[in-house]
């Protein structure tokens, strides 16, 4: 996809938008008839009125999914039948990819290039490839005596709630609708409710795609009027849940409260970056950079700790610091930005909280840690980077969700292992060095789902992505995702 062309503004003059709920095949109003603002972060303006669901609507949504399950509409399709739809979806997704970038973008705030290029190219990927790997995936024959035949099969679970989070709402939407529906399950999407857009308008595709009314159904509102009514309905079958660590918790509770429902969640992280000294230092600081200010940090996996040989410290800083110029706060609807809005005032608030705490607790703020761009009425802060930062400190405790850097020196590497994994994350994990032994070494040590070794953040559907620890005990992308979306049964047949 191309967007060097693209005039974002003219799109929006032109763009109309419908917050209403996708329940049953059908655009529909909350029962309450309520709706909450949906104000976009580039300037602070309200776009668009969403439905304020709740808990009848969930009822209703509950009733279409399991209606739609148990008549097969869309389970008993064949295989071949569901790949095809699925790939279809993908393939409107790409039809529509410029309207999507655009939602995006007003809604949460990162850059309509990123948008574009990383986020609607990876949801659409993500369907096509669960699409065509639906009549791929076999079942087992257990290893028994010849008067036996041990079936080993999956099955769709039923009705799955998934719970999205604002950061990269259609790809993480994608990451759990594409295998729920491969598998043959009914959906309900919750988005979060500072980025309901998007979540909204893949249903009206699903629908077009020739995905079956009732089985794809979303869900905007509030996560105590619609997330955990979802994740205590005695007839869902299954909850997905990406998101912060504390709500996901909650979830997990929920699941236990109620008819013990398969409970998922991909939560928070805190990820070490860990350099050794004979690492090529100007590299690992470009990749850091990158990554950690890219969608302005809102991102889980953000490697937001550098942990650093004291040698090689100040050459890592001077590096960075060279590459600020390339990060500045801009509009994130014109083409050459590479840093948004923050996606509200809320979460800003929360990133100058946490920059004030680092200046408090005797970090040293080498660049960034302000706001800026008041004037347009958008929510903006500058890239941060905090030197000789302490792991005890909160800005390297607590998942902060915004452009902070903190960086911590160690002495020898085994000081560095204990560093990095002194946290309550483990989600992904980075090592840098040109000793391929002293890397792998440091990369087993690491308690973290994903290590990057000399690069980060570079990975491929192909492989899961999920944490350890309180970074919960989901997994997204990859086969093994279609694990959570099944039940496995075992069928013993007694042969004559």
């Amino acid at each position: 996809m191309s967007n060097n062309s693209i005039n974002w503004h003219n799109l929006r003059d032109n763009l109309t938008l419908d917050g209403r709920a996708f329940i049953n095949g059908k655009r529909v109003a909350a029962k309450s008839s309520q709706v909450f603002d949906c104000i976009s972060p580039i300037d602070g303006q309200k776009i668009a009125d969403i439905a304020r669901c709740g808990t009848h609507d969930v009822e209703l949504a509950v009733q279409a999914a399991r209606t739609a399950f148990e008549d097969g509409r869309w389970a008993k399709k064949s295989p071949k039948d569901r790949k095809n739809i699925l790939i279809n979806f993908s393939r409107l997704i790409r039809e529509n990819a410029e309207t999507l970038a655009l939602m995006e973008t007003l809604d949460m705030g990162k850059p309509a290039n990123y948008s574009l290029n990383v986020d609607v190219t990876s949801a659409a990927n993500s369907l096509q490839w669960y699409g065509e790997c639906i009549d791929k995936v076999y079942d087992e024959i257990a290893p028994t005596a010849d008067n036996a035949l041990g079936l080993i099969t999956r099955e769709a679970m039923g009705v799955v709630a998934a719970i999205v989070p604002w950061n990269y709402p259609m790809i993480m939407a994608a990451w759990k609708i594409a295998p729920a529906l491969a598998a043959g399950n009914s959906v309900i999407l919750k988005p979060s409710e500072k980025s309901p857009l998007t979540a909204l308008k893949l249903a009206e595709i699903a629908l077009e795609a020739g995905i079956p009314a009732g089985v794809f159904n979303v869900l905007p509102g509030y996560g105590e009027e619609v997330g955990s009514p979802l994740a205590l309905h005695m007839d869902i079958d299954c909850v997905a849940f990406t998101g912060s660590t504390n709500v996901g918790k909650k979830i997990m509770q929920y699941a236990g409260q109620s008819n013990l429902k398969r409970a998922w969640a991909e939560l928070g992280g805190k990820s070490p970056f860990v350099v050794f000294a004979d690492a090529d230092v100007d590299a690992a600081a470009e990749s850091c950079i990158n990554a950690i200010f890219f969608n302005q940090g809102e991102s889980c996996n953000a490697p937001s700790r550098v942990i650093i040989d004291q040698s090689v410290q100040d050459r890592f800083i001077e590096k960075a610091l060279s590459l600020m110029p390339n990060f500045q706060p801009a509009n994130p609807l014109i083409n050459d930005t590479t840093m948004g809005a923050i996606v509200d005032e809320i979460q800003l608030n929360n990133v100058m909280h946490y920059i004030q705490a680092g200046k408090a607790e005797g970090a040293n703020c080498v660049t960034g840690g302000e706001q800026v761009l008041q004037e347009t009425g958008g929510y903006y802060v500058t890239p941060t980077i905090f030197n000789h930062v302490k792991n005890s400190m909160k800005i390297a405790r607590e998942e902060i969700f915004g452009p902070v850097l903190s960086v911590i020196a160690f002495e020898n590497p085994q000081e560095a292992i204990n560093i990095a994994n002194d946290t309550p994350y483990g989600l992904a994990a980075s090592v840098w060095s040109r000793d391929i032994s002293q890397a792998h070494l440091a990369a087993k040590a690491l308690r973290a789902g994903t290590i990057h070794v000399n690069c980060y953040d570079e990975d491929d559907i192909t492989v899961p992505f999920g944490g350890y620890k309180q970074s919960g005990n989901g997994r997204d992308k990859s086969l093994h995702a279609l694990e959570k979306y099944t039940e496995l049964k075992t069928t013993w047949i007694k042969l004559a």
